[in-house]
């Protein structure tokens, strides 16, 4: 059991310390609002782990790689992605500073920021439905409930640390920058959005061609009467 636990909770380090939206939204805020809010960007992304992870680990995240179901998923992501590089982008000349005090408002924004860019990420169904599937690598080869339990509870606890970490060295890069370093990373964050949006509209467009394309292979030639 504790191989498990340290083996999910090493996994759950790697994936949550990849850069990725969530990352950049963690940047974003803290410029914003300090450590809390930062920390709110990384507490919400967790709300969509914990979802994939028991939806993936249950079973159900084969049924959520159709691509009937996937294709919204993605569409809504890759929307949502486009609007925080606008917002990112326009908002550089007006917030360049640390506000440690700011309200609860900041932060309940950026914690729903952090929960819709992992709810829509179609890749995090991918990644624990292959999860699931190789625990098999860790000596479980008929992986039981606690077993599930205990793999869950070790990726959420280093989850739950990379969150204070990571927030901790945002404030700390940032709590002292200055008005040009700080739009240049709104700047950065902005484009690092669009081009994750960018990428998921050409994995999208991808999907739908092959599916296009199987469809006419799989179809049956016509008959002249």
């Amino acid at each position: 059991m504790l191989t498990l636990f340290f083996a999910a909770a090493a996994l759950g380090l790697i994936f949550n310390a990849a850069p990725c939206a969530v990352f950049a939204e963690t940047v974003r805020e803290g410029i914003r609002g300090g450590f809390r809010s930062a920390f709110a960007v990384q507490i919400g992304s967790l709300v969509g782990d914990a979802t994939w992870a028991i939806l993936g680990l249950g079973g159900v995240g084969l049924l959520l790689q159709m691509e009937v179901l996937q294709i919204p998923v993605a569409i809504a992501g890759a929307a949502y992605l486009l609007w925080l590089s606008w917002e990112s982008w326009s908002s550089a000349d007006q917030e360049f500073s640390v506000d440690a005090q700011s309200g609860g408002s900041c932060r309940k924004r950026a914690l729903r920021a952090g929960a819709v860019l992992s709810l829509t990420n179609p890749q995090n169904v991918a990644y624990w439905v292959a999860l699931g599937s190789a625990m098999g690598a860790v000596g479980v080869s008929n992986p039981t409930l606690t077993d599930y339990g205990m793999f869950f509870a070790g990726f959420m606890a280093a989850s739950v640390a990379w969150a204070f970490v990571c927030a901790a060295i945002v404030d700390r890069v940032f709590r002292n920058a200055g008005r040009r370093w700080a739009r240049l990373t709104y700047r950065i964050c902005a484009i690092a959005f669009l081009a994750l949006a960018l990428a998921s509209i050409k994995n999208l467009l991808q999907t739908g061609t092959s599916a296009v394309t199987e469809t006419v292979v799989a179809a049956p030639p016509s008959q002249n009467v």
